[in-house]
């Protein structure tokens, strides 16, 4: 019984450890090619990575809504955004001319089969994370309001200077 509660507990420090950071999992860039999610890096900058669909309307208004000062904030910090698209194989066609009509300046990738999605524990979208130099993810937030922006834009900076996010 101790042995079996000793490697429970094992496993379970290894796995609540794996979702700190962006996991090893295959997706698609816009243009077919492979890409996995554990490449995502910003050379020691702060990452928001972003989970949104072309149907979900608070998605999209939150995505163009950092896109109003997501230039200002890059210039300030060096952040990068990944938008991670979970549309489904059937509508990631729909996906590129899309992006191509909001004109976002983000990186977006396809989460097509939801495995991303899955490993990150993300249940509603829109859902955010904020990831730190090193790769490690400090904050979460899921659902969208209007202004929701300006706290992830004020959590960036503080990454971006070295302070803790609580």
């Amino acid at each position: 019984m101790y042995k079996f509660f000793t490697v429970t507990l094992v496993a379970f420090a290894f796995a609540a450890a794996a979702q700190n950071s962006i996991p090893s999992i295959d997706l698609k860039k816009l243009d077919g090619s492979s890409f996995n999610a554990k490449d995502i890096e910003n050379g020691g900058k702060p990452i928001i990575l972003n989970f949104w669909a072309t149907w979900c309307k608070p998605c999209v208004n939150e995505l163009t809504n950092i896109t109003d000062g997501y230039e200002e904030l890059q210039k300030e910090t060096g952040v990068k955004l990944v938008a991670v698209s979970i549309d489904d194989a059937r509508n990631s066609a729909r996906v590129a001319p899309f992006i191509n009509g909001k004109a976002w300046p983000y990186e977006i990738l396809l989460d097509q089969n939801g495995d991303l999605k899955r490993q990150l524990n993300v249940n509603t979208i829109p859902h955010t994370f904020l990831v730190d130099g090193t790769g490690k993810i400090v904050w979460q937030h899921n659902s969208y309001n209007e202004g929701d922006e300006d706290h992830l834009f004020d959590l960036v900076r503080k990454l971006a200077k070295g302070e803790k996010i609580e």
